[in-house]
C-alpha cells in the first residue's frame, strides 16, 4: 500500500543526490513523465514539495509540467504526422483536428482546469488539432496553474496525514482504479 510513498521517496532521493543539478533533474523528470503520457505527475510534485518546500516545489513543478506539455505536444504532433494512426479517422476526432485559434485555446484551457483529466490525453488531443504551439502554450500555462495548486495542496495534506489516513487514501484510489478498469471492460463487451 505504500508504493506511492516509496516512489515519491525514490524521486526525492534522486533529487537530493543530484546536488546542484536537482532542479534540472526535476524538470527532466517532469518532461519524461509528460512524454510517456500515462504516469501521474503527482509523484514528482510530491518530491518537489518535499525537497524544495511548498512554494519552490510548486514553481518547479509548474515549470516542469509546462515544459513537458509543450515538448509532448511537439513530439506527439511530429509522431502523428509520421505514422498517421487509424484512430485519427474517427468522426469526433476529425472535428477536433479542425479546431484552431480561440476554439482550441478555450478547449485546452477548460481541459487543463480539470485536475483529474490526464495531461497526456490533453497533450495528444491538442496535438491532433490545428492549434499552434503558442496557443497551446498559453492555454496550458494558464490552465495548469489552478490544477497544480490543487494537486500541490492535496499532496501536502496527504504528506502531513497519519500513515493510516494515507493507507486508506491509497486503498480508495486502488479500488476506484480497479472498478473503472472492470467497468471499461464491460462496456467493451457490449
Amino acid at each position: 500500500m505504500e508504493f506511492c510513498l516509496i516512489d515519491m521517496e525514490i524521486i526525492s532521493a534522486a533529487l537530493l543526490s543530484s546536488g546542484p543539478f536537482s532542479i534540472a533533474v526535476s524538470v527532466l523528470l517532469n518532461i519524461l513523465i509528460s512524454v510517456i503520457g500515462f504516469i501521474p505527475s503527482v509523484f514528482i510534485t510530491a518530491a518537489n514539495i518535499t525537497v524544495f518546500g511548498f512554494e519552490k516545489g510548486l514553481i518547479l513543478s509548474y515549470i516542469g509540467e509546462i515544459a513537458g506539455a509543450v515538448i509532448s505536444f511537439w513530439l506527439y504532433r511530429k509522431g502523428l504526422q509520421s505514422f498517421k494512426p487509424k484512430f485519427l479517422k474517427n468522426r469526433s476526432l476529425k472535428q477536433l483536428q479542425n479546431s484552431h485559434g480561440w476554439l482550441a485555446f478555450w478547449m485546452i484551457l477548460m481541459l487543463r482546469l480539470l485536475p483529474f483529466i490526464p495531461s497526456g490525453v490533453i497533450n495528444l488531443t491538442a496535438a491532433i488539432s490545428k492549434t499552434s504551439v503558442i496557443i497551446f502554450f498559453i492555454a496550458t500555462a494558464i490552465g495548469k496553474l489552478p490544477a497544480l495548486l490543487i494537486e500541490a495542496y492535496s499532496v501536502t495534506q496527504v504528506l502531513q496525514a497519519s500513515e493510516d489516513v494515507r493507507n486508506i487514501l491509497i486503498l480508495l484510489i486502488l479500488i476506484i482504479v480497479v472498478l473503472s478498469y472492470f467497468k471499461r471492460g464491460k462496456n467493451k463487451e457490449m
